[in-house]
């Protein structure tokens, strides 16, 4: 529903602010949540970010609102000592409400929260060059690294399995044997595609199962436009936390990849057209092994090589769960649109077959790069497998 301005400025009467309100703006962005710019009334310039948090999505806000605490807090004081870092501007900064809340819960049953807005900062939904596709891995590596001594228990799991293949093929299963929008006989050739690759697809769950990967806080979302860049194009802060939440590096890294290696859009018709951008692929991955690599383990280094041809895979598994299913859970712009979309992942995860030798290369490499020689030779030794 629209909210007026009277409204808006009532929701954000709740809120422990400084200053008083000149105007509420709608920022016109994001998917899942509502997200407004508020302006202060003593420059009329924009203040803070105020969000309505979609609660059919995340069922259960205040365990989503206290991981976001949880981790900030903690980014901010690992922040505070390091040389020229500026916690304030570099994480995110929660506006408590009056009542020393971390959100709003208003009388219609919506769930609010407010931010600091940072200012001098943009989010490009593109990577224009292999400079920002550095600064986006660099954040990425740092985000991970400064939370690597967190405690993961510490966290709710605000989406259970989000990135569980085994789920998705599960879901996708049960779309197949259902077929209630009578499309199976339309994809014969996407079902025999996903089946041939079950066991590889599945090989980080086996990783996990044997232990060999460590359970560590992951953001879960890693699209471009969810890193804040300053004025010099450096990055500057990660946002959209909401699925900040115990989970796998494999899944952060694997998840960028697979929006920025592609030549083409995600939803493609000209398959042709859909290809590697691999000097991009290095320069992400140079920038999050130089903050990452001195804690990574042999096995989740294996595990991010294995994540970049999993998530075209998983997210075309959705995408054609969705198709056979009707269309019922992502927006479409016409009748096969989903299936246009699960197309063109595939198209993407063959070329990325293709090329596998190379991008396991280059994330092997890039390690002992990022590692001092000798201390990357005890390390890792001969692991590449």
């Amino acid at each position: 529903m629209p909210y007026s301005q009277s409204d808006l400025i009532n929701i954000v009467s709740n809120f422990e602010i400084t200053d008083g309100v000149a105007a509420i703006e709608n920022l016109g962005m994001g998917h899942i949540n509502d997200t407004y710019i508020v302006n202060s009334a003593s420059d009329n310039q924009p203040g803070y970010l105020l969000q309505r948090i979609n609660h059919i999505i995340f069922k259960d806000v205040p365990a989503l609102m206290n991981n976001i605490l949880l981790v900030t807090d903690h980014l901010k004081s690992k922040l505070r000592s390091v040389p020229g870092a500026d916690p304030e501007t570099e994480v995110l900064s929660i506006v408590k409400t009056k009542d020393h809340f971390s959100y709003h819960h208003d009388s219609q049953g919506n769930y609010w929260r407010m931010y600091v807005y940072l200012k001098n900062t943009k989010s490009l939904d593109f990577v224009a060059n292999g400079e920002q596709a550095q600064e986006c891995g660099k954040a990425l590596g740092k985000f991970q690294s400064l939370l690597a001594d967190f405690d993961t228990w510490r966290l709710h799991e605000t989406i259970p399995n989000f990135h569980n293949v085994a789920l998705r093929l599960s879901q996708y299963h049960r779309a197949l044997d259902k077929n209630q929008a009578a499309r199976k006989h339309l994809v014969g050739e996407e079902i025999g595609f996903i089946n041939e690759r079950i066991e590889r697809m599945c090989a980080i769950l086996t990783l996990i199962k044997e232990e060999r990967l460590t359970l560590r806080v992951t953001h879960n979302d890693t699209k471009f436009n969810n890193i804040l860049l300053d004025k010099n194009d450096r990055a500057q802060c990660i946002v959209d936390l909401d699925t900040v939440m115990p989970g796998y590096v494999a899944y952060d890294f694997g998840d960028a990849i697979r929006t920025l290696i592609n030549t083409a859009a995600e939803d493609e018709s000209d398959l042709s057209k859909i290809g590697l951008n691999m000097p991009i692929f290095e320069a992400f991955t140079r920038g999050y092994l130089t903050e990452s690599a001195e804690w990574l383990t042999e096995g989740e280094i294996k595990s991010l090589c294995l994540s970049v041809p999993l998530f075209p895979y998983m997210q075309g598994v959705r995408f054609l769960t969705d198709y056979l299913q009707g269309d019922t859970y992502y927006k479409t712009q016409f009748p096969d649109h989903n299936l246009q979309r699960a197309r063109a992942q595939f198209e993407l995860l063959r070329k990325l077959e293709a090329q596998y030798e190379k991008i396991e290369d280059i994330i092997w490499e890039t390690a002992n790069r990022c590692l001092d020689l000798t201390y990357a030779q005890n390390k890792l030794g001969n692991a590449k497998y």
